[in-house]
Parts: structure tokens; C-alpha cells; sequence
């Protein structure tokens, strides 16, 4: 097994193939960022193409769309093999891109699996995961899919289907905690205690379960996460194109995606999402 990408989700991967029984091979652009999977032993390559030549699967995890497919392209000299790996990618990225890539895998051997849930979840077995591509080779990977999820969805043969249902789930996040942000900007200029606040909003049903945790990060101004403003912008923005490409206008998307990028360009570029709240939260005098 080849993971290709050591950002927080793909080091989470990797550690939990090598925790499920797995052999893991890593690669990462910049040398030094599978340390710690290393000491776990996983082998560490210095290439893509070295990572994955005799795999059976390689899992790319990276960070938007031009990363993936520059690395694809350096695995296309796979296609001489014998055997080639089953491309799987995790990332979040445009269906058009999942598509593209499918058609220029080695033997067309591509999946999307895309992660619903934070690297911890991957870490303690409790993420889900989204399968778009060919049944037959998600069904091979079947030993794989039960490592690293708790269940999974099959979404059919497009793999563009895939990343549409994360692009989905990962707006209704990103809207659901801009939303959530306004409410605790305001409740904190009335003077509200923050106590009171988490007693009366975090059982509230109007908060989803996905937005508690952040909800206290924001009450407590800790925006030390691994979902960056930068990332956050991207995957509303890549939603919002993709409805339009299909005639669908989503105004509040755009209105969320905008939000997103100014906390980024306010100096909050890799601080996490919940650093949104900043934007309204009240400064001092």
C-alpha cells in the first residue's frame, strides 16, 4: 500500500493502515514530513512513482486539485507495468478533476474516496468513506475500505459523484459554522456569559453534532486546526463552480466562499476554520 502526501490526513491514513496490519510505503514533496510514520514503520520513498510502483493501491492525499494532478502525471509510466496500482484518491477536489483523473490512470484504474471526517476520526476508526469508480475495483479494496472506515458509500461509477457528495457535505459545514460564528459574535457584545453559552448551545439540536467541537474553539479563541481557512474557501468555491456548470446558482455559497478568504487574507491563512469568527467576533478598544 503507497500513501502520497504526508499533510494531516494522509500521515492519519497511513498510520492507520500500518496500525490495521498493513505494509505502507510514504512519499511526501517536502523531505522530512513522514518522520513520524517512518518510526512507525512505514518505508518512505522518494518519489511518487517509487512509492507505488508494486502496490497495490496508492492513496493520494493533497492539498487541492493542481497537486493531484501533477502528481498523477508521475505516475502515468506506471501504464508499462505489468500490474499497475489502483490509483484511490482521498483529496477534495473538483468532480471534473476526479473524471480527469480517472481517464489518464494507469489502465483507467482510478478510484475517488474521498474522507468524511477530521485525521482523528481516521485515526480511531470512526471516519466515513465516499467511493466513486469502477465497482469491480472498489470491491478489490474492500480490505482497505474496512481499515480506514467505519462504513462507507458506494456512489456509483462516475467518480465525480464521489467528490460531489463531499464537496456537499463539506459547504454545509463551512456555512453551518460561519452561521454559528455570527451567533457567538453576538451573543459575546451582549456581554453573555461563555459559560452560559456552552450549557444552553451545545445540546441545542440547531447545532449539528460536526460543529460542537468548533463551536468550542471558537468560545475559547483556539484556532490551532488542521482545516486551514485556505482549504475551507477552496471547497465552497469548488462547489459553488460546480453547480453553476450545471446551471445552478448558489448565492449563499459564494457569500460563505467570500467569508472564507477574507479570515484567510486577515491573517488567518492556516489558522482552521473557526477562525471565521474573528472577522465579527468584537475587538478590544
Amino acid at each position: 500500500m503507497a500513501v502520497l502526501g504526508m499533510g494531516h490526513m494522509g500521515r492519519a491514513i497511513a498510520l492507520r493502515l500500518l496500525g490495521q496490519g498493513h505494509q505502507v510505503t510514504v512519499w511526501n514533496r517536502t523531505p522530512g514530513k513522514a518522520a513520524d510514520v517512518a518510526r512507525a514503520g512505514a518505508a518512505e520513498a522518494s518519489s511518487p512513482l517509487g512509492a507505488a510502483r508494486g502496490a497495490d493501491a496508492a492513496l493520494m492525499s493533497l492539498s487541492d486539485d493542481a497537486a493531484v494532478l501533477n502528481v498523477m502525471r508521475a505516475l502515468i509510466e506506471l501504464e508499462e507495468d505489468r500490474d499497475p496500482p489502483v490509483i484511490v484518491d482521498t483529496s477534495t477536489v473538483a468532480p471534473d478533476t476526479s473524471r480527469s483523473l480517472r481517464d489518464v490512470a494507469p489502465g483507467r484504474r482510478f478510484l475517488a474516496a474521498p474522507v468524511l471526517g477530521a485525521p482523528g476520526a481516521v485515526g480511531d476508526g470512526t471516519a466515513s468513506g465516499l467511493l466513486g469508480g469502477e465497482r469491480r475495483l472498489a470491491e478489490t479494496l474492500e480490505p482497505v475500505w474496512a481499515s480506514l472506515f467505519a462504513r462507507h458509500w458506494y456512489c456509483g461509477a462516475d467518480p465525480g459523484n464521489a467528490t460531489t457528495v463531499k464537496l456537499l457535505s463539506n459547504y454545509q459545514m463551512m456555512a453551518g459554522i460561519a452561521v454559528v460564528a455570527e451567533a457567538l459574535a453576538a451573543a459575546e457584545a451582549a456581554g453573555l456569559d461563555p459559560r452560559l453559552l456552552r450549557e444552553v448551545f451545545f445540546p441545542l439540536p440547531t447545532i449539528a453534532p460536526a460543529l460542537r467541537d468548533r463551536l468550542g474553539r471558537m468560545l475559547d479563541g483556539d484556532h490551532d486546526g488542521w482545516f486551514t481557512t485556505r482549504l475551507g474557501a477552496k471547497d465552497v468555491r469548488l462547489l459553488a463552480e460546480t453547480a453553476e456548470s450545471l446551471g445552478v446558482v448558489l448565492p449563499i455559497a459564494r457569500l460563505v466562499e467570500r467569508r472564507y478568504e477574507e479570515a484567510a487574507a486577515q491573517g488567518h491563512r492556516d489558522d482552521d476554520i473557526t477562525a471565521v469568527v474573528e472577522l465579527v467576533r468584537p475587538r478590544e478598544p
